[in-house]
């Protein structure tokens, strides 16, 4: 078995991850078990940049508000801003103070620089603007599809003024209040307001859609690509604050769906333009089900990943990371009958396996599923194995 799962076992470089493919997919996903170990963010770095030189990659789209990621891309395209400005600004979750995430960032502003617009790489952040805690207002999308609509169509068109957009809005801390989590009573989510609010938001989209043509035609295809995301973050907080204001005990699993689905609508985007690295949780990337729990409650819903499977076929490749160790967090040497106990005693530091391979490989052995001593750390779900194209493998990961 030790030589079976060995001749699974590739140097994580993009041609090795290409070999295990049928075709080069629009969206390579590569996900991780935990957040904030630079370890990992350093092999993705390298990873989409043999990416870029050998395989044509364009895009590198993160587990990052979409929003806010604009602000990112602006700078590694036209160096608008400074480094330091958009690491404090353009990233959510606090991955902005990664020095992995920053060294991605000064890469690929000094590879567009000098290069035609054609050549340039692109950034994306593909999460709503959501956190654990919260959801962003609408007001900063809404207002941001309307004054693009505004002056390139028919004033008699559009559906609403910017003064009727900002009076249903009110104050931005309605929305955002971290109360809102715990208690739907405090949302505004369902609110005669924000009702009229959907619908008005539901209009503009229609009319950007109905007037694209035009549109395409007298503003950059950008700007039209990026009021789509206005168009759709603008919608997709509308429905998600909806839904924090309901009492039901679907509440939860009702919103954790709703975000993959917002991250889902952003990589259907990030595909168009094609082809992109994905980075994100392997939660999020995953073509099974994803579970959680939340408050003492299982959560199950269908991921970005799933969602985007489902649609792009091969179009799409999900590779998994494994760990080793996380020694500083408590994650010691994995059991040797788990999966990443069976890879751990490989000698290499970091491989890149064939999952589908090593799945028939292991035949009826049915490796134990790990557990982990600490909460965000995710081990691999052994009964899912053959599901993901590959699994990126990291022996140990060191304090970053």
């Amino acid at each position: 078995m030790a030589t079976d799962i060995k001749d699974t076992a590739h140097a994580v470089e993009a041609a090795a991850v290409m070999r295990l493919l049928p075709a080069r997919p629009r969206l390579l996903a590569l996900g991780e078990p935990t957040h904030g170990e630079d370890t990992l963010l350093d092999l993705r770095n390298e990873l989409f940049r043999q990416l870029v030189e050998q395989e044509g990659y364009r895009t590198i789209a993160i587990e990052s508000d979409c929003m806010m990621g604009l602000l990112v891309d602006d700078y590694v395209t036209s160096g608008t801003g400074t480094l330091d400005e958009v690491m404090e600004q353009g990233f959510s979750h606090g991955f902005g103070t990664s020095a992995a995430n920053r060294e991605l960032v000064r890469w690929m502003r000094a590879y567009n620089d000098g290069r035609p617009a054609s050549e340039w790489l692109r950034f994306a952040g593909f999460d709503g603007p959501l956190e654990i805690t919260g959801a962003a207002s609408p007001r900063q999308a809404l207002t941001a599809l309307h004054g693009y609509l505004s002056g390139r169509v028919d004033a008699d068109l559009l559906p609403c003024t910017a003064e009727t957009l900002d009076r249903l809005l009110g104050a931005d801390d309605r929305w955002t209040s971290p109360a809102v989590m715990m208690d739907p009573a405090q949302s505004v989510g369902q609110s005669p307001a924000a009702s009229q609010l959907r619908l008005l938001a539901d209009d503009l989209v229609a009319l950007l859609d109905v007037q694209t043509p035009h549109l395409i035609t007298t503003t950059s295809r950008d700007d039209w690509d990026r009021a789509r995301l206005y168009g759709r973050t603008a919608t997709g907080l509308l429905r998600y604050h909806f839904w924090m204001a309901d009492t039901s005990p679907s509440r939860m699993t009702r919103l954790v769906g709703l975000r993959g689905q917002m991250m889902a609508d952003n990589l259907f985007a990030v595909a168009e333009r094609g082809p992109g690295l994905v980075h994100a949780h392997n939660g999020h990337l995953q073509r099974d089900k994803s579970t959680m729990r939340m408050g003492g409650l299982p959560l199950e819903w269908w991921s970005a990943g799933a969602i985007v499977n489902s649609r792009l076929g091969e179009g799409y490749a999900f590779l998994a990371t494994a760990l080793g160790t996380i020694r500083h967090r408590g994650v010691d040497t994995p059991p040797p009958d788990t999966v990443e106990g069976l890879l751990y005693a490989l000698p290499a530091d970091r491989y890149v396996i064939d999952a589908p391979r090593l799945a028939t490989g292991l035949g009826d052995t049915r490796p134990a599923p790990r557990v982990s001593p600490w909460f965000g750390y995710s081990p691999l779900d052994p009964a899912h194995l053959a599901d993901s194209d590959g699994i990126v493998f990291v022996k140990d990961v060191p304090q970053s």
